[in-house]
This record gives C-alpha cells, structure tokens and sequence, in this order.
C-alpha cells in the first residue's frame, strides 16, 4: 500500500519533471529563427557553388583559395545569422537539438507554408545529410 508520504513525493517529482521539460522546450520563435537560417544559408549555398563558379571553372582551387573562401562563406553566414539574432556558434551548438524536435519543426512549417515550399526545396545530398531531415550533418546523423 502507497502512503501518504510516497504519493506526495511522486506527485513533487513528476511535478518538476514536466516543468524541466516544459521550461527546456524551444520556443516557435526560436524555431522560426532556425528554420529560416537553415533556408537561407541552404539557399546562399546553393547558389555560391551553382555551376561550379565557387571552384574557378569546376577546378579545384588552391589551399589559400580554400581558405578565402571559407572566410568569405564564414563572413557571408555570421551576417545572415545575425539578422535572427544567431552567432555561427550558437547556431552549431542549438540547431541540432531545434531541429531534433521534428514535430514542432514540423508544426512551425505548416503554419509558414511559403517557408515549407522553401525548406523542402534545400538540396539533402549538399547539405550533408543523409537522412530525411533538411539540414547540415551534426555528427549524430
């Protein structure tokens, strides 16, 4: 038989489960800032290697070329993050656990469907994924 004192304690416990659970819950502003980052920078992608421009004629450019184009696709990135309010790092850190949360990803995409057209256009297969998730491989893919 359950007393009194066991009730109380499991009601307490669950209680501050689901508070910890609700309080680490992204929020659809946080979401939407994500969702239209990942789009943008798909889309800034997509469209600085089209035709193979960013390599110099389909060519493979010099390690310095690499590396002023990694900065110029750093630079390029940071300014389109801050414009949500991201850093290229907070973003790294977050955008695995947002996107992780496919139903309210998904949510926040049938409510914005001019962004859902958008998102599901971002090419997988350059975007380093493998699954069917729209995004860049966080390793845990």
């Amino acid at each position: 038989m359950i007393t009194t004192l066991t009730r109380s304690i499991i009601g307490i416990s669950l209680c501050g489960f689901l508070f910890l659970g609700t309080s680490l819950a992204t929020e659809p502003v946080e979401i939407g800032n994500f969702i239209k980052s990942r789009i943008e920078i798909g889309e800034m992608m997509t469209s600085f290697f089209k035709g193979g421009k960013g390599y110099g004629d389909g060519q493979r450019p010099s390690p310095e070329a690499m590396r002023e184009m990694g900065m110029d696709i750093n630079r390029k990135v940071s300014a389109l993050l801050a414009t949500h309010d991201l850093t290229i790092e907070k973003y790294r850190q977050h955008s695995p656990e947002v996107f992780a949360d496919d139903a309210a990803v998904q949510a926040y995409l049938n409510e914005h469907p001019d962004l859902q057209k958008r998102y599901e256009a971002l090419p997988l297969d350059r975007m380093g994924h493998s699954g069917g998730r729209r995004g860049y491989k966080t390793g845990k893919d």
